[in-house]
């Protein structure tokens, strides 16, 4: 661990190693590990929970008086009216684990007063680690990493991830992916959004969007494209995205580019928009709110990026 890092982040790397661990001794032999299913096309294994429970431990050995955000176990763990929340997804990209598909990490981020100050995205099958701390910039491995320089959209690489859950609105992300794909260079899917965000920091891709994602999908991921020089929010442009189950990050030129497309979409598009959309047969509102945790229950598994390859 670095003397020069902020206290919080040392922790939360040494807690994200420690649950890198436990994800590659699993990975030798993943045909061995147990997985139950928590709803249609969304897996959970006992890598994820073994994970959660190591990440929980080592933050509460060092701050016993700081709440717990996780996505196996919700906020049943740590202080319940802290000021400090840890965001934890133990395991993102499960299915793509699962599989032996190696694209799958470590998301830890550290709120305090609804603001993320400090954040952690290990890939333990490449042992890279992102971190970031509010302010101070973006790193990959202790290197200083920013966004992209490209301008022009028909230049960009762009991630995304497809819905796979009944009563996902299908025809109104394949319309979105129909646009994006005519504009740019590319479209990729990985399968892990936290790690998806740490690449639109990096530079490696240019762009992100998602819907039905969870906090502890892009809390970490956020905190690394904003102190790259990215920026995040949801599809109409606005900041306030987190909880909104929508998604889009980019470089500061693609960013406006991409709100121009995806902003008719979103749920929040005028009254105008959206009878547009539905003149041609796509709804935007069309969403599964169905698939809401309840904030105080362990959460229902809304890993936006755990979906079938």
């Amino acid at each position: 661990m670095s003397s020069n890092l902020h206290p919080m982040l040392n922790v939360a790397i040494k807690a994200a190693r420690a649950a890198g661990a436990i994800i590659n001794r699993a990975a030798l032999d993943v045909e061995s590990v147990r997985i139950s299913q928590k709803q249609i096309n969304d897996f959970v294994t006992e890598v994820d929970h073994a994970s959660e429970q190591a990440i929980i431990e080592t933050l509460l050995t060092a701050y016993p008086g700081h709440g717990i955000l996780a996505e196996e176990s919700g906020s049943q763990h740590g202080a319940k009216n802290s000021d400090y929340i840890w965001i934890i997804d133990p395991l993102d990209g499960t299915t793509n684990f699962i599989h032996g598909f190696p694209v799958y990490c470590v998301s830890i981020a550290l709120s305090f007063k609804g603001k993320i100050e400090q954040a952690v995205v290990y890939d333990p099958s490449r042992n890279d680690l992102f971190t970031a701390t509010k302010g101070r910039g973006a790193f990959l491995n202790e290197r200083r990493i920013r966004v992209s320089k490209r301008t022009q959209l028909k230049e960009c690489l762009i991630s995304t991830g497809f819905p796979f859950r009944p009563g996902d609105n299908f025809k109104n992300y394949l319309a979105m992916m129909g646009d994006v794909m005519q504009r740019t260079a590319g479209l990729r899917r990985p399968g892990s959004a936290a790690l998806d965000l740490a690449y639109v920091a990096a530079g490696y891709t240019d762009a992100f969007f998602e819907t039905g994602l969870s906090s502890w999908d892009v809390a970490a991921g956020s905190l690394l494209v904003t102190e790259a020089g990215g920026l995040i929010g949801n599809f109409t442009g606005e900041a306030d995205f987190m909880d909104q189950k929508e998604c889009l990050a980019g470089t500061p030129r693609i960013y406006g580019q991409m709100v121009q497309i995806l902003g008719k979409y979103s749920k929040f598009a005028s009254a105008g928009e959206k009878a547009a959309l539905r003149q041609a047969g796509i709804d935007a509102d069309a969403q599964d709110q169905a698939q809401d945790p309840a904030p105080d229950a362990a959460p229902a598994g809304d890993a936006g990026e755990d979906a079938p390859l």
